[in-house]
């Protein structure tokens, strides 16, 4: 895959604020995400675990569906959420905190990007690590793969230039994962829906702790490829670790939720983008 990504971070950030059309394209499937954050990045079971020994299980954040009518679902807190078994289906993604960041050549505005993007290089921090998840490394050849809308193409159709250089999907994908073989290994189920009584209401509203987030990490790292079966000890283990965890990156996210402003404001006065970020740990970025 060829693409221009100087500059734009079309795919690590929430760009819906200064968007000149409406994107809802995680909204016009069968099973409508609970939360509202946008392009979550789905972490695979083995990434999950190797945010954990990095010591950055703080990063993390889960997504819930809504059920589409079907028979397979479950209520909690009044929501009635997509089940596999009797328990609700989630996968794990990165969080994405507001920073200020200025893609396309806009101005720095308040806009949630991923924990990992430098706000003022818009480069990854982690990609040339082994923590780089598959599904960024594949991305846009999934899209492609399957016959969607790239995020390359809507911000050329939004703010011009050339992004998608070549539209070709690569023949091996590392993080295409669909069906039966997604089940414990990138899609995973919570094994006991009475525990989250009050997170779904939480996570509906933007608003869960780290506790809430630990559970389902801990239910991704104990999950068994294949199955829907989890492993109690190894979750609660990876539970334990998440809630222990005090990275530089966790301090990112809530230095800059102290800060920011609502999405779409200004954020032109904010000084020292990538440095702030440095002086609490977080590695440098690689050059284009």
């Amino acid at each position: 895959m060829k693409v221009n990504c100087e500059g734009c971070a079309g795919c690590c950030v929430d760009w819906r604020p200064v968007a000149p059309e409406a994107l809802d394209h995680e909204r016009r499937g069968r099973r409508d995400p609970l939360d509202d954050t946008y392009n979550l990045v789905p972490l695979t079971r083995d990434e999950v675990k190797a945010f954990l020994d990095e010591g950055l299980g703080d990063v993390t954040t889960p997504r819930l569906f809504r059920a589409d009518g079907g028979t397979n679902s479950v209520t909690v807190d009044g929501y009635e959420l997509a089940a596999v078994d009797g328990g609700p289906v989630f996968y794990v993604g990165l969080r994405k905190p507001p920073k200020p960041v200025g893609p396309f050549g806009l101005d720095p505005t308040w806009l949630d990007a991923c924990v990992f993007l430098d706000p003022e290089t818009l480069r990854c921090r982690i990609h040339d690590s082994e923590l780089y998840p598959a599904t960024c490394g594949d991305y846009p050849g999934q899209n492609l793969k399957l016959g969607q809308e790239t995020e390359c193409q809507r911000v050329e159709r939004s703010y011009g230039g050339e992004r998608l250089l070549d539209d070709d999907p690569p023949e091996k994908l590392r993080g295409l994962a669909l069906g039966p073989q997604a089940l414990g290994a990138k899609l995973f189920v919570y094994p006991d829906p009475e525990e989250l009584t009050g997170v779904v209401d939480r996570l509906a509203d933007g608003e869960t702790t780290a506790a809430d987030r630990a559970l389902f990490v801990g239910a991704a790292a104990g999950s068994r490829p294949g199955t829907t079966a989890v492993d109690d000890e190894k979750a609660a283990s990876a539970r334990e670790r998440a809630l222990e965890a005090d990275s530089w990156a966790g301090a990112v996210i809530e230095t800059w939720t102290a800060r920011a402003g609502r999405p779409g404001d200004d954020a032109s006065e904010v000084p020292e983008r990538s440095a702030l970020e440095e002086r609490r740990g977080a590695p440098p970025t690689a050059e284009w």
